[in-house]
């Protein structure tokens, strides 16, 4: 079994090359599901055929389904929720405003992703290809199982303990919320198994895959290198850059032939931010591929000779390496600007924070009891020094670059 997700700026053309993916891919005959968490629900349009919630078969091997994310989030909060607005409308906060309250934000995709792991668990597939939202709404979909899941784990131990906390208040004669039953103990404990076995099949390069779908536009291509740096921060590193729309070389036109110089270019500037991974190539078509005949074009144009289903590229991964009397910690961190990183220790975490995305890295054993003597951004990788106590500056367990 593997999965395939890509993702990208909104507007690049990964709902189309998603499904062009699976068209292909169910053509070589692997038992193949195409699955899209974009609220746009293009996927449909793009294979001309009626997709729903759930999975349905559009070709021979080939089944297709958009998620519905908030009915899952019904489906798997509302337990929770439900306690959630009891406390607070016990508070004092009116019911809808508790019923704002009690929504994280992110949660849908993060259902959306609990979808695709319960795919995977069913097994019946081959390859399931997702087609995710756009770049902002990527990120807090592969980033939340990790947040949400500490939160988790904070809030089921106090949950547990909460006859602790009210009797005092209650002996006393203050008002205080009912602990929460049996039913919200175990939603809590299922939410958080689910969330770490999602995180874990993100995480595993022999099942997942990651595949970045650019335009070759200077201000598009910007935004895929922060999304590249971001996506390798939190462990899941891209198989491959897709750049579509590419224009032939060869043009008569010279306005067209202009174009395509432009798009030589920013690829030419792209290539140095990829890690390694390779750049596959989709060119402009000469009308919308719609539909699984044009989709099965689209597809052979992009891979070529290569398989869609294997593993493209495998990242560098985090590893630690003795220097002197201490050690450097190092983290790839390909396409990321020097003044975009920013490093901090707090007990037995280094926090890495690129832009708005943060990864708290458990340290080494070996490492707790040093400190952070310095980092510094170097060929595509982050690299943190860590000295033993005695060896290292004041003052230097948190910082910029």
């Amino acid at each position: 079994m593997r999965v395939v997700l890509l993702t990208g700026k909104g507007g690049v053309g990964k709902t189309s090359l998603a499904a062009a993916t699976a068209v292909r891919a169910a053509r070589r005959g692997a038992r193949t599901l195409v699955v899209s968490t974009d609220p746009a629900h293009s996927l449909a349009d793009a294979l001309g055929q009626v997709v729903g919630g759930e999975p349905t078969a559009v070709a021979d091997g080939l089944l297709a389904q958009q998620i519905d994310a908030r009915a899952h989030l019904e489906a798997h909060w509302r337990r929770i929720q439900d306690y959630l607005v009891g406390v607070l409308s016990g508070g004092g906060v009116s019911e809808l405003e508790a019923e704002e309250l009690a929504l994280l934000p992110g949660l849908e995709e993060v259902f959306a992703l609990l979808e695709v792991r319960q795919r995977v668990a069913e097994g019946g597939h081959d390859l399931i290809v997702v087609d995710c939202a756009p770049t902002a709404e990527t990120l807090r979909l592969l980033s939340l199982p990790q947040a949400l899941g500490r939160y988790l784990d904070h809030l089921a131990p106090l949950s547990r303990a909460w006859g602790q906390v009210v009797r005092p208040l209650r002996a006393a004669g203050e008002s205080a919320p009912p602990p929460p039953g049996a039913a919200v103990l175990a939603a809590l404990d299922e939410l958080r198994d689910s969330l770490e076995q999602a995180r874990a099949l993100l995480a595993d390069p022999e099942r997942t895959s990651l595949r970045l779908v650019v335009n070759p536009e200077r201000v598009v291509l910007a935004e895929g290198r922060r999304l590249l740096g971001q996506l390798t921060l939190l462990g899941y590193p891209v198989d491959a850059v897709v750049a579509n729309r590419v224009l032939p070389a060869g043009s008569p036109d010279p306005l067209v032939a202009a174009w395509q110089a432009r798009q030589d270019e920013a690829l030419a500037e792209l290539g140095d931010d990829v890690a390694g991974a390779p750049l596959l190539v989709a060119p402009q078509q000469a009308a919308e591929p719609v539909g699984v005949p044009a989709l099965a074009e689209l597809a052979d144009a992009l891979y070529g000779t290569r398989d869609e289903r294997a593993v493209l590229h495998r990242g560098a991964a985090l590893r630690v390496e003795a220097c002197g009397r201490g050690w450097e910690l190092r983290l790839p961190l390909p396409g990321v600007e020097r003044d975009e990183v920013a490093v901090h220790r707090t007990g037995d975490e280094l926090l890495v924070r690129v832009g708005a995305t943060t990864r708290a890295v458990l340290l080494p054993a070996a490492l707790r009891r040093g400190e952070v003597a310095g980092a510094r951004l170097e060929g595509g990788e982050l690299r943190v020094r860590v000295a033993p106590p005695d060896a290292a500056p004041q003052g230097a367990q948190a910082g910029a670059l």
